[in-house]
């Protein structure tokens, strides 16, 4: 199962794409509340989370995704329960992935030392020690993903897919959402 730690301020792009891509590909996934069951994005569009980060399947988890937006990283970061999850699923060996702003809590957890990592351009200096990447949508070091932005929403979608269920997969979703770049 993998599950999107979602946060009032999520960059909904981010989130919603892909767990849409996911869920074509018959990929569990758990949107889990951080901070209520009805979660506001950063632009206004409200998700009703499937469950809380409390109630949240642990021994089921493939992967913990935290989506971008300000608002929803703060969120997480300010959460004991999110930021325990995210702990939790490290030491367990268990994938995490984060796009936009989200992969700073990553690095700020020393989960990006020394590997390849991207994210928002204009907080690429807080990845600070992370080989830091610039111009790939994308990057996957070890059982970590990261991503740059909402633009790369269907790309990072792929990616989670390929990631989990192999390259066969993604590239059946991808034809079948008609992605063609």
């Amino acid at each position: 199962m993998v599950c999107f730690l979602l946060g009032s301020g999520f960059e909904e792009a981010e989130a919603l794409v892909p767990v849409d891509l996911l869920r074509r590909a018959d990929i569990p996934v758990c949107m889990a509340g951080v901070d209520g069951s009805v979660i506001p994005g950063a632009h206004g569009i409200a998700v009703t989370a499937d469950c809380s980060v409390s109630d949240v399947p642990r021994q089921e988890l493939e992967l913990v995704v935290l989506p971008g937006g300000l608002g929803g990283v703060a969120a997480i970061r300010g959460s004991s329960e999110a930021m325990a999850l995210i702990r939790w699923a490290h030491d367990n060996g268990v994938r995490l992935a984060a796009i936009c702003a989200a992969p700073t809590i990553l690095s700020d957890l020393g989960y990006l030392d020394g590997k390849k990592a991207v994210c928002y351009p204009s907080m690429l200096d807080k990845l600070t020690t992370a080989d830091t990447t610039h111009g790939q949508p994308v990057v996957e070091d070890g059982s970590i993903i990261t991503a740059e932005a909402a633009g790369s929403a269907f790309a990072f979608g792929f990616k989670l897919i390929e990631a989990l269920r192999g390259t066969e997969a993604a590239e059946k979703i991808r034809r079948a959402v008609h992605f063609n770049r």
